[in-house]
C-alpha cells in the first residue's frame, strides 16, 4: 500500500483547525496540527510534511516569519491562509516562500482542488525524459537539472522554491514561447483553475530576483507586455 502524504496544519483557531484537518484527511493525508508557530516549526522536523497550511496571524509569531523559517527546513508545499484582505501581506507571504494563498472564509472544495493541483505537479523529471536519461537544460551559464531539481548559475547554486523551479522549467523547456498567465497556470499547476494573476507575477518576480535578472530587460525571464512571459536565454 502506498504511503499516504503528510500534511501539517498550523492554525490557532480550534474550529478552523478542525475543519482543515477534516478536509485534508478526506483528501487522503495523514494530518498533524499545531496551534502556534513554534509548535508548527517543532513538528516539521518530526513529521516531515508534504504540505503545510499556515495561518498568517498566529499568537506567538507572525506567519510570514514562520514561512521564512519553514523554507529553511522543508520543501513542502505551503498554502498561506488569512482573514486579512491586505494584498501586501499576502504578496509578502509568496515572496518568502509560500506556494499559494487563500483568504478566509474559503470553500473546502476549492482548498481540495488547489491541493490536488499542487500534487499533480511532477516532483522529478520522470515525465520529461528522452531515451531514459534525466533532462538537463543548459543556456549559457545557467544549468537546470530536472531530476535533482537543482539550478546553477555561473556554477553557483540557486535556491528556488518548488513553484519557482517548475515555472523556470516550463519557460526554459520552451524557449521563445510566449506564455500567458493562464497557460503557465495550466502547465505548472496542471489545472484549469484560473487562480490569481498576482500568484504567477510574484513567483516570476522572485525567480528573476534569484537569477539576478532585470524585469525590464531580463536575461532569463522577459515580460511580453499585454501577453505574459517568455524565456529570454
Amino acid at each position: 500500500m502506498a504511503e499516504r502524504p503528510g500534511a501539517l496544519v498550523i492554525e490557532d483557531s480550534a474550529d478552523m483547525r478542525r475543519l482543515l484537518c477534516h478536509v485534508l484527511r478526506m483528501a487522503g493525508f495523514d494530518v498533524s496540527e499545531a496551534a502556534t508557530g513554534a509548535q508548527g516549526l517543532d513538528l516539521v522536523d518530526r513529521v516531515r510534511p508534504d504540505l503545510v497550511t499556515l495561518d498568517l496571524m498566529l499568537p506567538d509569531m507572525d506567519g510570514i516569519e514562520v514561512c521564512r523559517r519553514l523554507r529553511g527546513m522543508t520543501t513542502a508545499y505551503v498554502i498561506m491562509l488569512t482573514g486579512l484582505v491586505e494584498e501586501t501581506d499576502l504578496l509578502v507571504g509568496l515572496e518568502v516562500g509560500a506556494d499559494d494563498y487563500m483568504t478566509k472564509p474559503f470553500s473546502p472544495r476549492e482548498l481540495r482542488a488547489r491541493v490536488a493541483a499542487m500534487f499533480r505537479r511532477p516532483r522529478t523529471a520522470e515525465g520529461r525524459r528522452t531515451g531514459g536519461e534525466p533532462k538537463v537544460i543548459e543556456f549559457g551559464d545557467l544549468l537546470i537539472d530536472e531530476e535533482s531539481r537543482e539550478v546553477r548559475l555561473a556554477d553557483r547554486p540557486v535556491a528556488l522554491t518548488r513553484t519557482e523551479f517548475d515555472l523556470l522549467v516550463a519557460l526554459a523547456s520552451n524557449p521563445r514561447r510566449v506564455w500567458g498567465r493562464e497557460a503557465l497556470t495550466r502547465q505548472v499547476w496542471h489545472t484549469d483553475w484560473p487562480g490569481d494573476d498576482h500568484v504567477i507575477d510574484v513567483h516570476i518576480a522572485n525567480l528573476r530576483r534569484k537569477l539576478g535578472d532585470d524585469a525590464r530587460s531580463g536575461r532569463w525571464v522577459r515580460t511580453v507586455h499585454g501577453v505574459g512571459y517568455r524565456f529570454g536565454g
